[in-house]
């Protein structure tokens, strides 16, 4: 806790992954144990179209009543950094957001692809796996997993297993039976919510299989769930083609202005 005591919050959602379901969550967790709090949201339609920002500062009661809060999050003041893709935790270090002195960072390491990636002829995707890499010298703590995956066998969302992860991190002060009670107070999905919590509470790396008599290429660390990106080779021979065609098209352009 920094800050005249204020613990400060950031949430970086995509639409449809349960941002606001998440701050309502964390904004209920103070609330229960008396806490001041204030949440907000900044939408915007930046590397994703629905990208949003979600903030919350929170802190106990003291002897100079409510303190004063932020509306929205400010480089090198972020105690907790929550990103829903991993791509979303580099833009917010980026952005100064996740410092090393200070934040710990909550993410989940699967890919939602970006506009950019998505134009590229062939495999255009970023790889994930080096942005992960990045942030471990850009945060304090950071607890990064495949927490979309986990939701989806629960039959739930990314927001309650991002619940999990930040129980996980101990970054709040509340055990992880207060924050089972905010999920079961909210009565919608509780049994599924609770155990998408659970499986990022509880989650292990998986075991690294003892390397065979011919050792092939292997996978750093259990982050490296994000795989190499494996290209198209159909599509990658289609765009060669156009190229070729478009530099003979040129060319014979050209060729016919010198001749005139």
């Amino acid at each position: 806790m920094s800050d005249a005591g204020i613990i400060k919050i950031a949430v970086m959602a995509v639409g449809g992954q349960g941002g606001g379901v998440l701050t309502g969550w964390i904004a209920a967790l103070g609330e229960r144990a008396g806490w001041h709090v204030q949440a907000t949201s900044v939408a915007g339609v930046a590397q994703r179209t629905g990208a949003t920002i979600y903030y919350i500062e929170m802190a106990p009661d003291g002897p100079r009543g409510r303190p004063v809060f932020a509306l929205s999050p400010a480089p090198g003041h972020v105690d907790v950094l929550i990103a829903a893709e991993i791509m979303e935790a580099g833009r917010a270090a980026q952005r100064g957001f996740v410092t090393p002195d200070r934040t710990v960072l909550v993410a989940s390491t699967h890919r939602i692809l970006a506009v950019s990636e998505k134009q590229v002829p062939g495999d255009g995707r970023g790889d994930g796996a080096e942005v992960l890499a990045a942030l471990r010298s850009h945060a304090a703590e950071i607890v990064a997993f495949d927490m979309e995956a986990l939701a989806r066998e629960a039959g739930s969302v990314i927001s309650a297993s991002l619940f999990g992860g930040l129980a996980r991190s101990g970054a709040l002060p509340f055990a992880a039976a207060e924050f089972e009670a905010v999920i079961a107070a909210s009565g919608r999905g509780v049994e599924a919510s609770l155990a998408a919590f659970r499986g990022a509470l509880d989650w292990q790396p998986p075991a690294v299989a003892p390397p065979a008599s011919e050792p092939g290429p292997e996978m750093a660390g259990p982050e490296a769930m994000l795989a190499t990106p494996v290209r198209n080779p159909d599509i990658d021979r289609l765009a060669h083609d156009l190229r070729t065609r478009q530099t003979k098209t040129l060319a014979a352009g050209i060729d016919m202005i010198m001749a005139d």
